[in-house]
């Protein structure tokens, strides 16, 4: 060693070697004569925070082989420098760590908090450099499906569940090249997978010794679904058990200093329910949606096929096929009209602060703000924006407040309610869903049958699942029928799952 300088933050360390002799790196043939010298630059691990630099002053030496093809090369000092590193090996297996766990922008980000600057792309050349981990026996294999380009192109991916690390990449997710790689690992016991049945095909074409499992996540997952179309088809009793007046007027003209000009009404605002703006007009998504069920609902009686209806309406089959699946228009209006905003816990407040007189968006956004909005005041903006000022005088007397207004739960946090462990609801959530099941028999039916679904997948009783589908197909639930049909298809999977 002989310096150590900081400047600009960065902490230099100047150092030389002087040991001979030094020997080739192609013929490992040993040299005394130097050809040269230059300053070698490497990064290491940072110091007390500092960035840390290594000037390293390297010697070119002669190679004393005739035969050998290099005439001049650089020595190597052991276990600091290899040829053309930029890092030392210290730097090194940090970086690559942080490549392995992380990978580009988010591995850079943080190493870029710990003081060093690396590109998104040299993470990803360290990641390449890592040697794969030597094959070795699985025993317990999950296989699940991934979006290459979501709706065009998917692949397969292969893990080592008690390793937990990944094996493989399947072109597509189709049963044949499962098939052929379990073929090449008899030594597998277990498959753990998604309730798809081309992997179910594959797994008992190419392992038929191994026990196939349905993974857990997969089928909450589709119970999950198949409770969304539940609550969306039943959606009109959660509204009818919330109904409380919406309809809020300005103050009259007798509550009024003044009487209104000639010609400007009272305005008149009706809190939206997702189906009417702020005015009390059908929202033009909910035309366009009634328009639509119409129209294929008329055409699928005249007896044409979903591909002839797509071609002549301009839709696509998936649209086409989603409006002639629906049971009724409220199922669909459901899912297009009820989608959860960052606004949404702070509309009744916003729509009573305008209703008293307070237009100032930027105020407004203030208020919202100090009670926990997170958005920005353009989301505040965009809520007003159908908004019509009024333009008679403040009354002279405040108004009577509004009737308290019960806006309906969206089917999203219905069935976050329905799904949740009844011991982690607060009370409020718990009143309001036993409201909901008091109010529509299939609901509180639903509401039972997957309490006790996850009763048998917490308590591990596989056993009981024939009597919870024949359960379920007492009851009038379509979707939880279709369910049980799929669970049938699959038993011996989702039994020991």
């Amino acid at each position: 060693m002989e310096s150590v300088k900081r400047a600009a933050g960065v902490v230099t360390l100047r150092t030389s070697c002087r040991t001979l002799p030094a020997r080739c790196t192609t013929c490992a043939m040993p040299s005394w004569r130097v050809h040269g010298r230059y300053i070698r630059r490497l990064a290491d691990v940072p110091l007390g925070g500092a960035p840390v630099v290594i000037e390293l002053m390297v010697r070119r030496f002669k190679c004393l082989n005739s035969r050998c093809a290099a005439a001049t090369f650089a020595e190597q000092v052991p276990g600091l420098t290899s040829p053309h590193a930029r890092y030392t090996p210290l730097l090194r297996a940090v970086l690559s760590s942080i490549a392995l766990t992380l990978a580009g922008r988010p591995g850079a980000r943080l190493a870029g908090a710990l003081s060093v600057r690396v590109a998104k792309d040299t993470l990803l050349k360290l990641l390449r450099t890592v040697p794969e981990p030597s094959p070795s026996q699985v025993r317990v294999l999950g296989v699940d499906d991934f979006a290459l380009r979501k709706g065009n192109s998917y692949a397969t991916i292969l893990i080592d569940l008690e390793a937990r690390r990944p094996l493989d990449v399947l072109h597509g997710r189709d049963a044949a090249p499962l098939a052929a790689w379990l073929r090449g690992h008899p030594e597998v016991e277990v498959i753990c997978r998604d309730r798809a049945g081309a992997y179910a095909e594959g797994a008992r074409a190419g392992a038929p010794q191994a026990m196939q499992v349905a993974d857990g996540w997969h089928l909450w997952r589709n119970l999950a679904e198949a409770l969304e179309k539940t609550v969306g088809a039943h959606h009109g009793c959660i509204r009818a058990a919330f109904a409380t007046p919406r309809v809020i007027t300005q103050p009259t003209e007798e509550d009024q200093v003044t009487k209104e000009p000639p010609g400007v009404e009272a305005v008149r605002f009706v809190a939206p329910d997702g189906t009417l703006d702020l005015m009390g007009r059908p929202r033009r998504l909910v035309i366009r949606t009634t328009e639509r069920y119409e129209a294929v609902q008329q055409r699928l009686a005249e007896g044409k096929t979903l591909r002839a209806i797509g071609r002549e309406l301009r839709l696509d089959h998936s649209t086409v096929r989603r409006f002639a699946r629906a049971r009724s228009l409220d199922e669909l209006l459901v899912k297009a009209t009820n989608r959860a905003t960052l606004l949404d816990d702070y509309k009744p407040y916003l729509h009573q602060r305008w209703i008293d007189g307070c237009h100032d968006i930027p105020q407004l956004h203030r208020e919202v703000r100090e009670q926990g909005f997170t958005g920005d005041v353009q989301c505040v903006r965009r809520y007003f924006r159908p908004f019509k000022k009024p333009h008679s005088p403040r009354p002279k007397h405040p108004p009577a407040p509004p009737p308290e207004r019960r806006p309906a739960p969206k089917p999203r946090r219905v069935i976050r309610w329905i799904m949740t462990n009844p011991g982690h609801l607060t009370e409020t959530d718990a009143a309001e869903l036993k409201e909901i099941r008091t109010a529509c028999p299939e609901l509180d039916a639903a509401a039972r049958h997957v309490r006790d679904f996850a009763n048998m997948m917490r308590d591990q009783h596989g056993h009981q699942l024939p009597a919870w589908m024949d359960r379920v197909l007492a009851d009038d639930l379509p979707a939880l029928h279709s369910l049980v049909n799929g669970l049938l298809r699959d038993l011996h999977a989702v039994t020991a799952g």
